[in-house]
């Protein structure tokens, strides 16, 4: 828990300046925006997923696994 916590402010800097460097990528309309668009778009989607798995998953399977060493530990 305290490990997301120091790293929740640079995690959530890093994928948001990264998404707003792609936001015009994915709005555009001009040439070329038929590649442009549907690949800035997955870009961000996995910039979203990355960062959720980052700050929420991972903590929570570091703890549940701690949780069983520890049990399996005691018997």
């Amino acid at each position: 828990m305290e490990g997301a916590l120091a790293r929740l402010r640079p995690v959530l800097m890093t994928a948001l300046v990264a998404s707003l460097g792609f936001l015009p990528m994915a709005m555009s309309q001009g040439a070329g925006a038929e590649v442009q668009r549907p690949l800035a778009t997955v870009v961000i989607g996995g910039l979203a997923t990355s960062t959720l798995l980052t700050l929420l998953v991972l903590p929570a399977l570091y703890r549940w696994f701690e949780t069983r060493r520890l049990q399996a530990r005691a018997r």
